[in-house]
């Protein structure tokens, strides 16, 4: 029984050396969260007033534009998933990856090639594992992305839309993400990106009338500078999104961890006590039939 003891205070050790390294996880997301969160929904307001000026300038423009008019000399189209580079945030990478295999299923069954790219060490060797081709991946800070980072993702899948044919363009971008909406909820998304669809008078309140502008140059040298810029900030707004989801995920899974972690603990504890108590009754009883046959022989 003694061996037991040993073997239930070495895993008591382990267990206790894992729940400080779930709690140093916990708090580190925690700490980091509120930030993300800001910058995350802080987005939201700059997207819009982009979507209001498209909205205002198409109204002027030829919407013939390529990123607009959408192109049909190609079934080849983009996925861009966006996972995280570590593990430890529970199902966030796994619901990701879910929702990208059934938007790839959806579109070869629909006759398309799909050109995959991918954002995160978790989708990028999750892809590469089962056999299917990347496009371009990008690793390292999916928990804290960086405008230049940002910048060049969205120019590298523009670079895509707008390449010819022979030079592997595609026909539309299709983007999956994890909108972040409260620490316990986040939702997986599943966008398209490209072509973008111009609704007149997008992002104004009912009933409000759109400003009135004068355009120099002329509409449409303004919306080929602005759709770009579109483009990048939505690709930018959902990777802070999707580094707020992650860290919140990894906030809770961490905090569950720990809280595994010390059950097993207390387990553990009333595993060892039970085995001590079973050394210590099998010892008396040694002492005391020790001391009756000692007893008996005189």
């Amino acid at each position: 029984m003694a061996g037991s003891q040993r073997v239930y205070k070495q895993k008591i050790r382990a267990t206790q050396t894992l729940k400080k390294v779930f709690r140093a996880m916990e708090l580190i997301a925690a700490s980091r969260i509120g930030k993300a969160r800001d910058a995350a929904q802080g987005t939201d307001a700059y997207t819009r007033a982009l979507i209001r000026a498209v909205g205002a300038v198409s109204a002027h423009a030829n919407l013939n534009h390529p990123l607009i008019a959408g192109r049909s000399d190609t079934n080849r189209v983009a996925v861009f998933a966006v996972t995280s580079d570590r593990g430890m945030a529970g199902a966030y990478s796994a619901t990701v990856l879910r929702e990208t295999e059934r938007l790839i299923e959806r579109l070869e069954g629909e006759g398309k090639e799909v050109a995959l790219y991918v954002s995160g060490r978790r989708g990028e060797s999750y892809f590469r594992f089962r056999g299917r081709e990347i496009v371009r991946s990008w690793t390292d800070g999916s928990d804290n992305p960086q405008p230049q980072r940002a910048r060049e993702i969205a120019d590298t899948l523009l670079g895509a839309y707008l390449a010819p044919v022979l030079e592997g363009g595609v026909s539309e971008l299709h983007v999956v993400y994890t909108r972040f909406e409260t620490m316990v909820t986040q939702v997986p998304q599943v966008r398209r990106m490209l072509p973008i669809e111009v609704v007149e008078g997008e992002g104004s309140a009912e009933g409000e009338a759109l400003p009135l502008y004068e355009f120099e140059p002329s509409a449409d040298e303004v919306l080929d500078a602005l759709l770009p810029m579109y483009v990048r900030r939505r690709i930018y707004g959902e990777l802070l999104m999707a580094a707020a989801s992650e860290l919140a995920s990894r906030q809770r899974a961490m905090h569950t961890a720990t809280d595994n972690a010390e059950n097993l603990i207390r387990d553990y504890t009333r595993l060892a006590n039970t085995a001590r108590q079973a050394d210590i009754t099998s010892e008396i009883t040694e002492i005391v039939s020790g001391a009756d046959a000692l007893a008996s022989s005189r």
